[in-house]
């Protein structure tokens, strides 16, 4: 079985701000073409005192209209921290997609390839926010829903120019089959999400390159109950027997476990104080894809994500808490020099 080893991942370096213009990275550091395909919302989010239970009414003291979704969350990630993103996704022919696909413009994003469907709306999210950062989110897929086969065809031209992919379960899960088959056989290192939780035909493991589960997701796909580290790292080793080259299963303030075929090392993170932990997986995928495609290994990359997310639950919001290269690379500059010391 696989070994579970420790190593020590970074602090976030004083109080959260504001994210500066966004800087492109493209020349800094050169990279492979990422392709991002998933869904697209808007997130119109409440702060309240607490998650309301069934039946009972919270009144909430902030609202907030931000951009949203699985796959543009990570495709604006990548972009932010300086990838060459391609997002593939489809939005309704309203006011909401219009916004995000000007947003998705003004983050350095190439939009070839999100189509405008004329037939259904843009997906929306309702999320409430409590106090101790915690959320609660209800999701109309919308336009999401209609994401196709044709539109994974139509896309092909940049997923054969990609070294990576990164795909996510928002969007239906025969168009999520369809696309890995499709991206692995064109050469791309396919990286799965699977968030939400879902089962997947055994056969498309094999197809995967890495797999980043929470614990909860683990445990759905391995049928393993995961409560702590080393179930976490037999939920790995189940997956990995299905095909998946590596795994990677998050494990929120404790960190992330990186399990490859020699083993299990956890990268930990330091506690922060969560604002809203809305879109950190996100971010975490979108920013372990950039470490990729910039040659780091899986552990670096890891350590890399596990900056910007630590810098995202800081700040409210899904997209707006996305940071800037140069705050995750400060982050990271702060976590050698107290190594070093």
């Amino acid at each position: 079985s696989l070994y579970l080893r420790k190593v020590c991942a970074c602090a976030l370096p004083g109080p959260a701000h504001i994210p500066p213009a966004i800087i492109n990275h493209s020349q800094i550091y050169p990279m492979n073409k990422i392709v991002i395909i998933g869904s697209a919302n808007t997130d119109l989010c409440v702060r309240t005192p607490k998650i309301p239970r069934p039946g009972e009414t919270v009144m909430g003291d902030a609202f907030r209209i931000v951009s949203g979704g699985k796959g543009a969350n990570q495709a604006v990630a990548v972009a932010r921290l300086g990838g060459r993103a391609e997002f593939v996704a489809r939005l309704g022919k309203d006011m909401f997609g219009d916004t995000l696909l000007a947003n998705y413009r003004a983050d350095g994003l190439s939009t070839t390839y999100i189509a405008r469907d004329d037939e259904t709306a843009s997906g929306v999210a309702l999320i409430s926010v409590d106090d101790k950062g915690e959320n609660s989110i209800v999701v109309a897929p919308e336009a999401n829903g209609r994401l196709s086969l044709y539109d994974i065809d139509r896309a092909l031209p940049a997923i054969r120019e990609a070294r990576y992919v990164l795909i996510q379960l928002e969007i239906p899960l025969e168009t999520v089959e369809y696309a890995i088959r499709k991206a692995s056989a064109a050469g791309a290192k396919v990286i799965l999400n699977p968030a939400p939780a879902a089962k997947l035909p055994e056969d498309v493991y094999q197809h995967i390159y890495l797999i980043t589960p929470n614990e909860t997701e683990a445990s759905i796909l391995s049928g393993l109950k995961v409560e702590s580290e080393a179930d976490a790292a037999v939920a790995a080793e189940q997956l990995m027997r299905l095909g998946v080259k590596n795994v990677i299963v998050t494990c929120g303030a404790k960190g992330s476990l990186v399990c490859t075929e020699t083993g299990c090392d956890l990268i930990e993170a330091r506690k922060v104080k969560a604002v809203d932990t809305t879109a950190a997986g996100d971010v975490y995928n979108g920013a372990l894809t950039v470490a990729l495609a910039e040659g780091k290994s899986l552990h670096e990359s890891a350590e890399f994500a596990t900056c910007a997310s630590a810098i995202s639950v800081t700040r409210f919001g899904a997209q707006d808490s996305v940071p800037t290269r140069s705050e995750v690379d400060a982050m990271l500059k702060e976590k050698s020099l107290n190594t070093a010391i």
